[in-house]
């Protein structure tokens, strides 16, 4: 499954390069809307020095050059050079990840080889993972009524463990394989993103000449670097899940060395932490803002967020007083009835019922009673 996966990986690596000629498809629309607003930019710059009696800075005036520049080689001047300065980061975080995923299948393997031999050390356990042990203990036992029910019983266990261990192999195979899925959509969502970017590029830097649009440029190349640390960020967390997973099965594997262990085979941290890796690859995306901090939809998601944030406080607030209001009113019905339920039978008989009634009348609605004597 690894090796499929990482196959898929390369495809996506061989789609990015494969879609990078497409980039001078752009550069003959981006170097006329470059050169054109190069034209407007120098005029209304010489234009204003000129209306002012003011010597004529020339230095502002390459910027719309040295954009046009990198518009003409931007496969290799731009992309080139972002992609040869971040890729030694990408090989050395995947350099990372390799190392710690060596040694998760060495000690997964001496880990499952001590586990096997602690079970067939015990006797009680012993004929649920060998057959040797199984056969052995079935001939050692005879044919009357409570050694057939032993072995019924026997094989009842063995065929419960056994189910038991298939159930959790392929609940670790289903989370294994949404580990690796959230993997590959986080690369291929990324690489669609570099493609996007890469193929518009162009057009980008040729808005930027133009007044109103300079503040682009730096922000395309913000998220460009940005997008591109998905694939070291995930690297990283990917090794840091592997590290944690080492030292559990080095935490396991010392106390299977001991005679006296009997392993339980839950493997429930492994997938608390296979299910952590899952979730934890959705945060690859807000942990790259964090390195380059490139605006755009996260501010407007942060914006959204705290709307939502007050929108809800102002919802508990309302509610809060609508509950306090009604539970006023009810406590204030309440005492009405004590009130009137009081005087009905503390008076005894007739006149005593109506004066009662009166007085729980009266207090209620603020009239004075007179009372019989």
């Amino acid at each position: 499954m690894t090796g499929e996966f990482e196959s898929l990986h390369l495809i996506l690596q061989n789609l990015y390069a494969e879609m990078m000629p497409l980039c001078g498809d752009m550069v003959g629309v981006a170097k006329g809307i470059a050169g054109l607003g190069a034209l407007f930019y120098v005029a209304a710059k010489v234009w204003q020095a000129l209306a002012r009696a003011e010597p004529v800075d020339v230095y502002p005036l390459l910027r719309p050059f040295a954009i046009g520049l990198c518009i003409m080689f931007f496969p290799t001047f731009v992309l080139g050079t972002i992609n040869a300065v971040m890729s030694p980061v990408v090989k050395g975080c995947n350099n990372i990840l390799q190392d710690q995923t060596l040694d998760m299948q060495k000690y997964s393997e001496q880990r499952n080889k001590l586990e096997y031999e602690a079970m067939a050390r015990n006797p009680a356990t012993a004929y649920l993972v060998s057959d040797e042990a199984y056969d052995k203990k079935l001939e050692e036992l005879g044919w009357s009524p409570e050694d057939l029910f032993e072995m019924m019983k026997m094989q009842a266990k063995r065929t419960s463990h056994e189910l038991k261990q298939y159930i959790r192999n392929a609940f670790r195979n289903f989370l294994e394989l949404l580990f690796q899925a959230a993997s590959l959509i986080l690369d291929t969502i990324r690489t669609f993103f570099l493609i996007v970017l890469s193929i518009l590029g162009p057009l980008v830097f040729a808005l930027s000449i133009y007044d109103g649009f300079q503040g682009g440029l730096t922000q395309w190349i913000a998220r460009y670097i940005g997008i591109y640390l998905w694939l070291p960020i995930s690297d990283l967390f990917s090794s840091v899940l592997a590290r944690i997973q080492v030292l559990m099965m080095e935490k396991d594997i010392a106390a299977l060395s001991d005679p006296d262990f009997v392993p339980d085979n839950s493997n429930a941290a492994y997938i608390i932490f296979m299910l952590i890796g899952i979730v934890g690859y959705l945060t690859i995306p807000t942990v790259a803002s964090w390195v380059i901090q490139s605006g755009g939809a996260g501010g407007y998601g942060q914006k959204v967020t705290q709307l939502a944030y007050m929108g809800g406080k102002g919802a508990a607030a309302l509610g809060g007083a609508v509950a306090g209001h009604a539970a006023g009113a009810i406590g204030k019905g309440a005492k009405s009835g004590y009130g009137y339920m009081k005087g009905r039978m503390g008076g005894g008989g007739s006149d005593g019922g109506s004066g009662g009634s009166q007085a729980a009348l009266g207090g209620r609605y603020g009239t004075p009673t007179n009372n019989k004597n």
